[in-house]
């Protein structure tokens, strides 16, 4: 780790040589050397009852540009006219936006490019009003550096039916931390659904600071999905966050099933009247992994309504800590926060924990909290297994009615199906350990 204020200034001058070669613009740039400065003095984020203080995830503190192999992509889905944004490391693969959509104004592209084109919109929003780059250690050194990204605008009163798709994919083939931010605003009125597809090509060991940031202005509509599979060298921190103004409604539907061990933040913050959002979370956890999950839900306004949903399921020695957060502030009347968190565990060496928070400082209220930590239900394997179906079948069959109520309400059918895939995957490839009384 660095230590002393002679090391930091010697980060700060390779980082402006870097974003002055970048060609960023000048606010971005000081930014970035604010961000460095604030490193020395913040701590890291807290997880209950969880430690993640000596993963690897600021190792890397250089500032690199380079370009990437884009065949990495070429295992991807064939795109067939869908609102498609591809990214390797820092290399734009492919932007696809209908030409009717460009003309009602939605601007999809880098990070980088919407910094020095629209300045306006990335000044004023990004780490400024959703995520606040002096929060935390990891959140200063998201802005300190950022190398890759997406910016997606959609104007007042605009609607997409079809997906807007996002393939980020880490370029672990050489040494250098991602640290990728997505910026979104939703103008007010405007509907849409964003899939982000997050993985990683490559076997070096590297960070990835995956950071989101919504801006859902009033009466907006916005869900947002991530299906999550960075690789068994990839120690991640996926900080997800959107404010919701009056009457917004915004859902999150994210599959967490990296390989390595995962630190996860996701926060809707209900500062708008009558705002809604809802948090449904699954993640799966295999070998040796670690996750740790907080998921936070904080009404601010009145009239609001929030609700967490978390189901987890933990094979062979790994470990998976859920906190769910609800958080009434004094003067949201009216509020109504409910939250669900469960976990399953299939092997005795593993280690799961769902802790429900509930933190009211407001009187007129409904809140409430569902929480389970458990094994397969025998007679459930039993039924299976009486009739024929093999023992890894038929677990296989249990998570997935285990998993089945918060994938049911995934609204888009491809994310839920590919969040299947994922998730039995990795089952499968789970299913081979022995636990020590077999």
């Amino acid at each position: 780790m660095i230590s002393a204020v002679q090391d930091y200034e010697a980060i700060k001058t390779a980082v402006k040589t870097a974003a002055d070669a970048h060609g960023e613009p000048d606010w971005f740039v000081q930014r970035r050397l604010a961000a460095v400065d604030a490193m020395q003095k913040l701590a890291l984020p807290e997880v209950k009852r969880y430690d993640f203080h000596r993963w690897p995830l600021m190792d890397n503190m250089d500032l690199n540009f380079r370009k990437s192999d884009t065949s990495l992509a070429n295992d991807l889905p064939q795109s067939k006219g869908q609102i498609r944004f591809v990214q390797v490391g820092q290399t734009t693969v492919a932007v696809n936006v209908p030409t009717e959509l460009s003309k009602q104004g939605v601007i999809l592209t880098d990070i980088f490019s919407a910094f020095r084109d629209y300045s306006e919109l990335t000044q004023k929003y990004f780490m400024t009003k959703v995520t606040k780059f002096n929060e935390n250690k990891l959140t200063a050194y998201q802005q300190a550096f950022l190398n890759s990204g997406v910016f997606l605008y959609v104007p007042k009163g605009v609607e997409i039916k079809q997906p807007i798709e996002v393939y980020l994919i880490q370029d672990s083939t050489v040494k250098q931390a991602m640290v990728s931010h997505v910026l979104i605003i939703a103008d007010e009125g405007s509907q849409f659904s964003f899939i982000q597809h997050l993985n990683t090509k490559g076997e070096t060991e590297n960070a990835a600071h995956c950071m989101v940031e919504v801006m859902s202005q009033p009466d907006s509509h916005v869900h947002f999905s991530s299906v999550d599979e960075l690789g068994k060298n990839t120690y991640s921190f996926l900080h997800r966050r959107a404010y919701l103004s009056d009457d917004a409604r915004f859902d999150w539907a994210v599959g967490i099933v990296n390989e390595q061990n995962t630190l996860g933040d996701i926060t809707s913050e209900l500062v708008g009247n009558g705002s809604h959002s809802e948090s449904k979370v699954i993640a799966v956890t295999t070998g040796k992994q670690s996750n740790g999950i907080n998921n936070r839900v904080v009404n601010i306004g009145k009239h609001t309504t929030a609700n967490i949903s978390q189901r987890g399921v933990l094979l062979e020695k790994s470990e998976l800590i859920f906190n769910g957060i609800g958080n009434i502030i004094h003067g949201a009347s009216g509020a109504n926060a409910e939250q669900e968190n469960r976990v399953l565990m299939m092997s005795d060496q593993a280690h799961g924990d769902a802790n429900p928070i509930l933190l009211i400082d407001e009187n007129d209220v409904i809140a409430g909290h569902a929480a389970s930590v458990g094994q397969v239900d025998e007679n459930q394997m039993y039924y299976l297994m009486s009739r024929g179906i093999d023992k890894e079948l038929a677990q296989r069959l249990v998570i997935r009615g285990f998993l089945g109520p918060v994938l049911e309400e995934i609204p888009l059918p491809e994310v839920r199906q590919e969040m299947i895939d994922v998730i039995e995957r990795k089952i499968e490839d789970g299913q081979h350990f022995k636990q020590s009384n077999e």
